[in-house]
């Protein structure tokens, strides 16, 4: 069953804590003026950007209105995108496509980008947390279990007293009827939240970004398992093991039998379409 939770903020209340932008219509990064090297990776385009140029670039879509969608982006996503052509249009049509793992830092230096470095989800979404305190800016989640969102915005709380969070939606783990998908996409809009992370996992958060973006003028950020590792339901890897591009194996280690089709199977294949047959996408 979904849970909402449509949260008072200190001196007001949900329909006032930030006038819902109205909708814009969608501009490319090029019509906006925004430029960065960018590469397609097994067809996927990834950005080489930073977690400053992704979060100035976030909190001015969302103060404009003009609302955007962010994809997080593993070799797992890659994967997903080399086997589903329509996903892979999904995420190509992104306003940003970081790298969140190191396979694909890698790839992009291999393909000529030397300066490419990794942006991080469960990172980037506390360096969002600071900008959107310091502006004034409400924010949400959709995703993960009342559970974990409730440790989470305990957490934020806690690291950000003034931030905003008015909003958190735990979606049932199976695909909403429309009355559901229409529920929760009206919450949203009387939330007046102006950016989103979306918890949902790849491919899935992906998905229900890319079919909700023009209905929702916001921002919408996909940050995969970031409500878990922030909220402390997971544990996440030691900072030497990102590093070193080991994640995966810890990660690996602590769900086996969730993820070993994923990491074994998806890893062997990346490397193969990257490696072996040329980064054909």
């Amino acid at each position: 069953m979904a849970s909402a939770q449509l949260a008072a903020e200190p001196g007001g209340n949900a329909s006032d804590s930030g006038a819902s932008p109205a909708p814009r219509k969608r501009r490319s990064a090029a019509d906006r003026g925004e430029v960065f090297a960018s590469r397609r990776i097994l067809g996927m385009r990834v950005d080489a950007t930073s977690y400053a140029e992704t979060a100035d670039a976030v909190i001015e879509r969302a103060e404009s209105g003009a609302g955007g969608m962010v994809c997080i982006a593993t070799a797992h996503m890659a994967i997903e995108c080399l086997d589903d052509p329509a996903r892979r249009r999904a995420v190509n049509s992104a306003d940003r496509v970081t790298p969140d793992g190191m396979s694909l830092v890698w790839a992009l230096r291999h393909l000529g980008i030397d300066a490419a470095k990794r942006v991080y989800g469960p990172s980037l979404l506390p360096i969002l947390c600071a900008r959107a305190e310091a502006r004034g800016l409400p924010i949400g989640f959709y995703g993960a279990t009342p559970e974990v969102l409730d440790a989470l915005q305990a957490e934020l709380g806690r690291r950000f007293p003034r931030l905003r969070m008015p909003f958190a939606w735990s979606p049932p783990f199976r695909a909403l009827d429309s009355a559901e998908d229409v529920a929760a996409r009206d919450a949203i809009e009387a939330s007046g939240v102006r950016i989103l992370f979306v918890g949902l996992g790849c491919p899935k958060q992906e998905r229900w970004m890319a079919e909700h973006r023009e209905a929702l003028p916001r921002v919408l950020v996909g940050v995969g398992a970031a409500f878990d590792f922030l909220s402390g339901a997971k544990a996440q890897a030691p900072e030497w093991m990102q590093g070193a591009g080991l994640e995966w194996l810890f990660r690996l280690g602590s769900e086996p039998r969730r993820l070993w089709r994923r990491y074994l199977l998806g890893n062997t294949r990346f490397l193969y379409h990257f490696l072996v047959r040329g980064n054909r996408g």
